[in-house]
Order: structure tokens, then sequence, then C-alpha cells
């Protein structure tokens, strides 16, 4: 009984010790970022598009692009019938109230540009950021076609792709006039 009492106190005191020791001064390590920093670290593409990066896509090369990196493992060899959300709206009539948008992000994000920064960001799945500018491009443009939004011969670039009118733009909050490329998003905006 007397070793349950040591065993207990010596815990005891173990763990104030750890929880001392938790609370330890820094050791400055590390540095706080500069602002050039944090300006390079701001990957976000706004509606009006002046942080796309060179490239250039069309649907043609998107279709290739589709099947060279395995999208359909996810969405489906023909963008509609994946685990993952699909990529081709319904043929519904266009004048019904959800123009068969469901979960769709080509045509259901506000802008064109925020469907190239999510492709940017976010895919392939397990292997995001991986995809060149080009490829990013040609996947918009693929998934814009088949959602008759462009012709299947248009290059997107940065100068075409902030120009295409989505079907949802006036779903969401207008952007405000006084934002400008590089200020930190606002609260509440879908982007």
């Amino acid at each position: 009984m007397r070793l349950l009492r040591v065993l207990a106190t010596l815990s005891f005191v173990m763990l104030l010790g750890g929880s001392a020791l938790a609370q330890s001064p820094t050791y400055g390590v590390g540095s706080t970022p500069t602002a050039e920093e944090i300006r390079e670290w701001d990957i976000s593409i706004s509606p009006t598009g002046k942080e796309l990066p060179p490239g250039r896509g069309t649907a043609e090369e998107g279709a290739l692009v589709y099947q060279q990196q395995g999208c359909g493992v996810c969405h489906g060899a023909d963008g509609t019938e994946g685990q993952a959300p699909r990529l081709i709206k319904l043929d519904v009539d266009p004048d019904s109230a959800r123009w068969g948008l469901g979960r769709v992000l080509p045509i259901r994000a506000p802008y064109a540009t925020t469907v190239w920064d999510y492709i940017n960001r976010a895919m392939p799945m397990y292997r995001e950021g991986t995809l060149t500018a080009d490829e990013v491009y040609a996947l918009t443009a693929f998934l814009f076609f088949k959602n008759d939004l462009v012709s299947e011969t248009e290059v997107l670039d940065a100068e075409s792709l902030p120009r295409i009118e989505m079907p949802m733009v006036d779903a969401f909050a207008p952007m405000p006039e006084d934002w400008k490329p590089g200020m930190p998003r606002l609260e509440g905006y879908p982007y």
C-alpha cells in the first residue's frame, strides 16, 4: 500500500513538472513573415483574374488532360457518374428554377476564375497543385464547353477567362467596387 502512495505521489509530481515544461519560454525560432512574403503566399484568384498566371487551354486539350490525369476515376468517364460531385449539368429546361445545377461547380460558381482557382488548388485529389497552368486552363475550358459556356475551340487564358459570364453570377453578392487584388477577402463572400 505504501508503494502505491509513493507511485501516486511521484506520478502527480511528474504531471505538474510536465505542465511547467509545456509553458517554458520560446527560443526565437522562426520569424514573423514580411508583407512581401505574405503577398507571395496569397495565391487566391479574384473575379477580375489579375492574379492568373500565363498559360492557355482549349476544351479539346482539356479532354486529353481529363483522361491523362485520371479525373474520371472520381468524376466518371463523362463527368456525371462518379462518386465525386458531377461536373456536367443535367439536361433540363434552361428556364426552370434550378437549371439542373445541383453541385456542379463549373456552372454554379459565381465567376469563371473561381473554377480555375479551385482546379488549380484542389485537383487532382491527393496530388493537389501538380497541374500546370496550361492544364488548368484546358480543364476549365473542357468543363465550360461540356456545360455550354464556351465553344470547343475557344482558347481560355488570363485575358479571356474572367470575361466568361457565369449563369449564377446574380445569385451571389456583388464584388465590392473598391476591392483590389491583394486586399484581404471580405467575410461572407463566396470566393
